[in-house]
């Protein structure tokens, strides 16, 4: 295990920090658009088409960035990408059986399991104030996505595929450079794909049935997939997991906010108080003082 020498400019973190929002507001925006797509297309099948267009775009684009990596960064993208494909899955196998809003705040939970796996395995040290973010990020997803919390089997699945997404940030946080975000992200695009595909396969594939319906799904596939990983696995590069996961978090309050604007749905005293304690909890992580390592990248050796 080992830190990088010097921490990233003033500017560059900024820089990070702004392009990881860009990239949750985008995420959020698809939220009503996908609510309103799973109703004509079975959702491992959705997942399936989204993740292999992605993956054929930055193959075609850019092939030979994957030679470029080396093969204990290959690895460590192909580890990187099966987290994420297999938090997919069960994410998507626990909504089957819990409403969407508990999913939503259970998925959240990666805010907090987050600050703990980067302590357990890069020894980073999380202060009090991050903390206390923390706990602001989480009170604020409990308010924006809960009306009721029960436990059971998607529960347990949902809870699972939480870890896995916090395990991803960590982990993308350790192994990311800027000089290999591309070649990383395309070889977790892959891994994805594929196992989003051998988890649909098996019950026929339903392809979109309209020119709305494939638009919906090339937007979630180019922006909120190639466009959205590689400029993520460039940001953590430069930013400590925790950050990350808590700015981050911010993707229910743009989610809301989308679908006040563009779906219809109402504001409500509740999610305008759930959102800002989440905006509040990542101004203090921005703002707030910085202290030891949390101002550094750490970076787990293998």
């Amino acid at each position: 295990m080992s830190t990088v020498a010097a921490a990233p400019t003033r500017r560059t973190t900024l820089a990070a920090t702004g392009l990881l929002l860009l990239i949750t507001a985008v995420w959020g925006s698809t939220f009503f658009l996908i609510k309103d797509l799973l109703t004509r297309v079975p959702t491992l099948d959705f997942l399936a088409v989204r993740f292999t267009i992605a993956a054929v775009l930055l193959v075609v684009v850019a092939p030979k960035a994957m030679v470029r990596l080396s093969p204990d960064n290959r690895r460590r993208a192909v580890v990187l990408g099966g987290l994420y494909g297999v938090a997919q899955i069960l994410q998507t196998a626990g909504l089957a059986h819990t409403p969407a809003t508990v999913s939503g705040f259970i998925t959240g939970l990666y805010v907090v399991a987050t600050p703990l796996f980067a302590a357990v395995l890069l020894g980073t040290r999380v202060t009090a104030v991050t903390w206390g973010a923390v706990a602001l990020a989480t009170g604020g997803l409990a308010l924006l996505t809960l009306s009721g919390l029960s436990v059971g089997y998607g529960e347990a699945l949902t809870f699972v595929a939480a870890m896995l997404y916090a395990l991803h940030i960590v982990g993308l946080g350790a192994w990311s450079r800027p000089a290999d975000a591309l070649g990383l992200s395309i070889v977790q695009v892959v891994v994805i794909a594929v196992i989003c595909l051998v988890a649909a396969l098996p019950g026929g594939m339903v392809l979109p049935a309209t020119t709305q319906d494939w638009l919906a799904v090339i937007y979630m596939a180019v922006f909120a997939g190639v466009l959205s990983l590689v400029g993520q696995t460039w940001a953590q590069a430069h930013l400590p997991a925790t950050r990350c996961a808590i700015i981050m978090s911010m993707e229910p309050v743009f989610a809301a906010f989308f679908a006040v604007l563009l779906g219809g749905e109402s504001m409500t005293v509740k999610m305008a108080v759930g959102g800002a304690l989440v905006l509040t909890a990542m101004l203090v992580v921005e703002i707030g003082p910085r202290r030891g390592t949390e101002g550094e990248v750490p970076h787990l050796a293998v």
